[in-house]
């Protein structure tokens, strides 16, 4: 089996209207019969191809994610030991984790973009529908290449450039060879797949419908703003920023558009077997309306401030914030994002109810979903950042104050919606910390990469946990805890590649070195 293994079966859930896409049962010699634009745009119309992102290592690696040790004393089985060696930064066993999807699932996204380049000179249709797939697919490979080369590979530097990159499959073909491209390389793709991406013409809202889970001149340039700012070219950056804000800019305003579930509150029985009486009760945690439908997908589709309708995926249903992000929030329920989506008591949905602990969850989309895909938020924490970084420090300000109003409770005073600063150091670090409270866990990751490869070392981040002694198999509850730390120029930046991955590839892909 090569990186691709379980590609052409997947074909078989194409949307109604290409049930003649393959001619007969797929196999790896089969030959598809592919003869029209309307086969391939069915292809990449399908968001349940791409739009989640199970990557375990934004959920747990950074400080967003926490396991105070006494929450992990509370109910050990709530955590996997795939989660501790996640949060631990471990590059020993990892590997070996049989679960790992994201490298898999993500160049099963980048085969179906292939196949789209590769077909379209070989199918019948309209020329301006073409243009419009080529340059779709050429963002789909861009996007899914950046996302796994922030996860397996180091950053790029003039230190890093030659160190390994990605395997770039640029075809359907499963003899393609699985060995890894370097990392200056790798990058080199990605921008050009972003160049050709550009030229997409294909509006956000077309025929009056905002299409957000398909490419877009939105979802483009808010990427391509993206990508300058892991590049920490904040010139280029803050030019798509603007350029995506243009385009789209309406935001969700907590005050008026967000509210509690309606739904009958859930009851949770808490310590009923505990002899003193006056700790037995029962607990109604609230939750916000976005949590109330798993598979009903209206409420992620509709949500206004997407370019482009991406969502992290964390299997185990509980994003865990750490104090630290907790008390950037000052725990304070005037930040609605903490009201809505911060739910308190959360460890009782969890289990955790006899002998009882108590501790909060961060909820966005049902228990599993945060948005992951660029939305107008992040346009515009990058516009202030790149601004703060020119040092023109009232725009930077005024620029974040547009997203504080829609976020924080209407009736505080002015001085305390909006933030102020008065120097460029102390500008870039509120518009910092603005974004973990914004964006906590999908883009954190993501954040310390870049920040500890700039040019400015005021916002380096070095990570520090204190936990338990721990082996592939157990956790070592009676042992003194232990300091773990992700230095900023650590090798552990770069994540394991599965090692099945390893074992298909026969030998050709090789493993990131620590």
């Amino acid at each position: 089996m090569k990186t691709f293994r379980y590609i052409l079966p997947a074909l078989l859930f194409l949307a109604a209207g290409c049930n003649d896409f393959l001619d007969k049962a797929p196999s790896k010699t089969a030959q598809l019969v592919v003869s029209t634009t309307e086969q391939l745009d069915a292809l990449l119309g399908n968001y349940s191809n791409f739009y989640q992102m199970a990557d375990r290592n934004s959920i747990f690696a950074t400080d967003d994610f926490g396991i105070p040790p006494e929450l992990y004393l509370a109910r050990p089985a709530t955590f996997s030991m795939s989660i501790v060696e996640f949060y631990l930064w471990d590059t020993d066993n990892l590997a070996f984790d049989g679960r790992i999807a994201f490298w898999p699932r993500q160049y099963q996204k980048i085969f179906y973009a292939n196949m789209v380049l590769q077909n379209l000179g070989n199918v019948s249709g309209p020329d301006d529908l073409k243009a419009d797939l080529r340059a779709e697919s050429h963002f789909i490979r861009a996007y899914d290449y950046f996302e796994m080369v922030n996860k397996f590979c180091l950053p790029l530097n003039d230190n890093t450039k030659s160190e390994l990159g990605l395997p770039l499959k640029q075809s359907t073909s499963f003899e393609e060879l699985s060995t890894r491209n370097t990392l200056e390389e790798t990058y080199a793709l990605i921008e050009s797949d972003l160049a050709e991406a550009l030229k997409t013409t294909v509006p956000l809202v077309k025929e009056g419908r905002v299409r957000h889970w398909r490419g877009n001149t939105g979802a483009v340039n808010a990427f391509a703003a993206r990508y300058w700012l892991g590049r920490n070219d904040y010139d280029k950056a803050l030019e798509y920023a603007n350029n995506a804000l243009a385009i789209h800019a309406d935001l969700v305003d907590y005050n008026t558009d967000m509210h509690y579930s309606e739904r009958p509150a859930t009851a949770y029985q808490i310590d009923q077997t505990d002899p003193d009486p006056t700790k037995r009760k029962t607990v109604y945690l609230k939750f916000p309306y976005t949590h109330d439908n798993q598979s009903d997908m209206s409420d992620m589709i509709n949500w206004k401030e997407f370019y482009y309708f991406r969502l992290l995926y964390h299997e185990s249903w509980w994003y865990v914030p750490s104090p630290e992000l907790l008390d950037l929030y000052s725990r304070d329920t005037m930040d609605l994002r903490y009201r809505y989506h911060i739910v308190e008591s959360y460890s009782y949905d969890r289990g955790m109810t006899s002998p009882s602990y108590d501790y909060p969850g961060y909820v966005f989309f049902f228990k599993d979903r945060i948005p992951s895909g660029p939305t107008v938020a992040e346009m515009l924490l990058t516009k202030a950042e790149c601004l703060a970084r020119a040092n023109d420090i009232a725009g930077a300000m005024s620029t974040v104050n547009l997203l504080r109003v829609k976020r924080m409770d209407a009736s505080l005073p002015d001085n305390e919606i909006k933030l102020a600063a008065t120097t460029r150091e102390e500008a870039i670090t509120k518009i910092l910390e603005e974004r973990r409270r914004e964006m906590p866990f999908s883009r954190r990751w993501f954040d310390i990469r870049r920040l500890n490869n700039n040019g400015d070392a005021f916002d380096d981040v070095t990570l520090s946990r204190q936990f338990f002694p721990y082996t592939n198999s157990a956790v070592a509850l009676n042992e003194p805890l232990k300091t773990y730390s992700l230095p900023k120029d650590s090798r552990r930046y770069a994540a394991p590649i599965p090692n099945t991955e390893l074992i298909s590839s026969d030998g050709k892909l090789l493993q990131n070195t620590y």
